[in-house]
């Protein structure tokens, strides 16, 4: 961390075997903190989404420009996730 940058305490939730596992890690030495670790993730994320929609940018400009209406409605069909089903699933 940079001396002198902002921070601002959150709370978060995690699954008690994601938990674990950092806590592993940092007692294994692999991370400094389970903080820091997190911190570190969240980086990581934040740049994958920087670098997914600068692509996406440069893509779209090389085939055409913007996605019209009917092809973003057809790219968030196939991308958003589904909601689960009600009911019970049939076992084949």
């Amino acid at each position: 961390m940079v001396i002198g940058m902002a921070t601002k305490k959150v709370t978060i939730t995690l699954d008690q075997h994601q938990v674990a596992e950092i806590q592993r890690l940092v007692a294994a030495g692999k991370a400094e903190s389970v903080s820091h670790f997190v911190r570190h993730a969240v980086g990581v994320s934040l740049a994958d989404v920087a670098g997914w929609g600068e692509m996406l940018g440069l893509a779209l400009e090389q085939t055409g420009g913007p996605l019209t209406r009917d092809e973003r409605a057809w790219a968030d069909s196939i991308l958003k996730p589904r909601s689960p089903r009600k009911g019970k699933r049939r076992v084949a």
